[in-house]
């Protein structure tokens, strides 16, 4: 008990460290319990910590920051609009499409499992193969239960998505708008000594804002790279497996092996073991080798190093307790627990250690 009480002692003496442990343990709070209530709140933070970096090139230019934030939100809009209107009605043809395919593509699949035990009797029994595919069926049928499950609940799912298109706009407008009056007013309600946790902000704040920025352009970029290649090769559903591609990066390392297997599924259902085959496997796999070598080391360099092995921890704890958000924002939170950890006050022996 005596070692428990001199730790809180060296540790927790300092008023401004209760104060930061007691904001992250209510924010923490807050994400996981109320996460999906504060669902289009947390997109538009997002959305504006986007839009942010070009309001402040413009207030650089000696514009007006309401000027500027009215020039960047219509020009948000248009984009909006434009992929409302241009890319969305494809990318839905092309999923209705893919769905229509789809049982078609597992049965070539069963038929080429099945005569894998004739190829390979000696690795690949046919027990082995049988159990698989009962597996697939048992996914299929869940999935189908899923799917039939949703289209019942379409109805709701159409009102809130209605809710989200009117409401967003509204907070992005008002968060880059009156973003200095709600950093005021959060301001003062914290206590006056918070250098501790203002220095974590800071460094924090700073690390969201990239990776926001960041990531966007890299969905941006891979996703316009895999549509031009896809579309030159002639693999079908280009746009879809483009789409998809491009928001695997958002889960890194994880992302990119799960997304693989849609895509050359649908070359080798297209193709079969060809050479237009091997050729999409080579343009696929050296996309992805330059995202991850040239394209990541880029547009994160101002980014907190963190090892691959913290970032896939960080994607199943975040993950697992707020879902999709929880992935989004797994690196800036594992850098917000980074940077507390180096910003926490050491004893003189830690010291002297490091």
């Amino acid at each position: 008990m005596q070692v428990i009480t001199d730790w809180f002692k060296r540790y927790f003496s300092d008023p401004q460290i209760v104060f930061l442990t007691l904001f992250l343990i209510i924010f923490f709070g807050v994400v996981i319990t109320m996460g999906d209530m504060l669902a289009p709140v947390l997109a538009s933070i997002v959305i504006a910590y986007l839009l942010e970096g070009i309001v402040s090139l413009l207030e650089k230019r000696s514009i007006p920051r309401l000027l500027s934030v009215v020039i960047v939100f219509i020009l948000f809009m248009l984009f909006v609009a434009l992929f409302m209107l241009g890319l969305l009605p494809l990318l839905s043809r092309q999923v209705t499409d893919f769905v229509q395919q789809l049982p078609a593509m597992i049965s070539m699949g069963q038929d080429a499992l099945m005569q894998l035990p004739e190829r390979y009797p000696e690795l690949i029994p046919q027990t082995q193969v049988d159990q698989l595919i009962g597996q697939i069926r048992n996914e299929i049928a869940s999935f189908g239960q899923q799917a039939v499950s949703w289209s019942l609940a379409s109805v709701v799912g159409v009102i809130t998505l209605i809710v989200y298109v009117i409401l967003m706009p509204l907070l992005v407008f008002f968060f880059l708008k009156d973003k200095r009056l709600i950093i005021d007013w959060m301001v003062q309600h914290m206590p006056r000594h918070r250098n501790f946790a203002g220095t974590v902000w800071k460094d924090v704040d700073r690390q969201i804002a990239n990776y926001v920025r960041g990531k966007f352009w890299e969905i941006v970029i891979v996703w316009a790279a895999s549509l031009v290649t896809f579309t030159l090769l002639g693999l079908n559903y280009a746009l879809l497996l483009a789409v998809m591609v491009g928001l695997s990066v958002i889960i890194p390392y994880i992302g990119a092996a799960v997304v693989t297997i849609p895509v050359l599924f649908v070359a080798w259902f297209q193709w079969g073991w060809g050479p237009d085959f091997i050729w999409l496997a080579v343009a696929y796999l050296v996309i992805q080798a330059l995202d991850g070598n040239v394209l990541v080391p880029l547009l994160f360099s101002e980014v907190v190093d963190l090892h691959p092995v913290a970032i896939i921890v960080a994607i199943l704890v975040f993950g697992g307790f707020w879902g999709f958000w929880g992935v989004f924002f797994a690196i800036p939170l594992a850098t917000l627990v980074q940077a507390v950890l180096e910003a926490w006050p050491k004893t003189e022996d830690e010291e002297l250690q490091t």
